[in-house]
């Protein structure tokens, strides 16, 4: 006998995640609709395997500190961007689905000015994304699936940055997007600082570390 329970009924604790196993496409998108756009947990789905997860603060926090010195680096260096933050990525040619903590479009930044609705089928995916693991870990399955050229990964405060080569990702010691900033180790002492200093002063002593 199966059991079917609402979406509604149940409770996901910050720091926690449910993965539903044996999902279709139809199923996928109704439950996206069943969730809802205004909505703190975010969603990861492949080949069948959906997980919704519901971020911690801490999680969040260094999301946005991440997110605002790499928004400082591109900055510093005149090169145009566009962020769509967590947007539901999906590709039903690949059967996934993400979203990302943060993304931007760079190479592609005209693709994203102006866009209201994506459609991975025509649309490039982004070309950078950033993702916090505290208490889950990135599914890179459906990164590699979407084709998100370079992902960075924070777990523990360390950030890890990851290129996909023929449709794998590889770790690699630099950025793709910043070949000649030493990314890992700023961002490792950053967010280090972060545990004694507020966003804002953070914000403004790596400004000032590339005037």
């Amino acid at each position: 006998m199966s059991i079917t329970i609402p979406l509604d009924r149940i409770e996901i604790l910050p720091g926690q995640s449910l993965c539903l196993h044996q999902i279709d496409w139809q199923k996928f998108e109704a439950i996206l609709t069943e969730l809802g756009e205004k909505r703190r947990s975010r969603i990861a789905f492949y080949d069948g395997t959906l997980e919704i997860r519901m971020p911690l603060p801490e999680h969040e926090r260094f999301k946005v500190i991440i997110g605002d010195l790499l928004k400082i680096l591109l900055d510093h260096l005149e090169m145009e961007w566009e962020s769509l933050g967590s947007t539901t990525f999906k590709k039903r040619s690949q059967m996934a689905g993400i979203e990302p903590d943060d993304c931007f479009y760079i190479r592609n930044y005209m693709a994203a000015v102006g866009m209201k609705r994506v459609d991975l089928e025509i649309d490039p995916p982004p070309d950078l994304a950033i993702e916090v693991d505290l208490t889950s870990k990135t599914l890179v399955s459906a990164y590699e699936a979407i084709g998100v050229p370079e992902i960075w990964r924070c777990e523990g405060g360390k950030l890890t940055i990851y290129l996909l080569q023929n449709g794998k990702y590889e770790e690699s010691e630099i950025s793709a997007t910043f070949p000649h900033i030493p990314v890992m180790a700023l961002i490792f002492q950053y967010l280090g600082k972060s545990k004694t200093m507020p966003m804002s002063a953070i914000r403004r002593e790596f400004r000032r570390e590339f005037r």
